[in-house]
């Protein structure tokens, strides 16, 4: 688990380890994993990390399954 000290031993959010996990799995990096998992603590800040995907794919011309 990554640790709550911080620094070089990283810091996760405890309630949001179960997506840092799955970004590890996905092969991001740990510190590239860490800034995701960390940026959506809360449920408004994930809807606009949502939107924001959603702009992202829209203008790259990507169709939603």
């Amino acid at each position: 688990m990554v640790s709550d000290r911080g620094g070089k031993y990283g810091f996760v959010y405890r309630s949001r380890f179960k997506t840092y996990r799955a970004l590890r799995r996905k092969g991001l990096t740990k510190q590239r994993a860490a800034e995701i998992s960390n940026a959506g603590r809360s449920f408004p800040q994930r809807s606009l990390m949502a939107r924001k995907a959603a702009r992202t794919r829209q203008a790259r011309g990507r169709k939603r399954h």
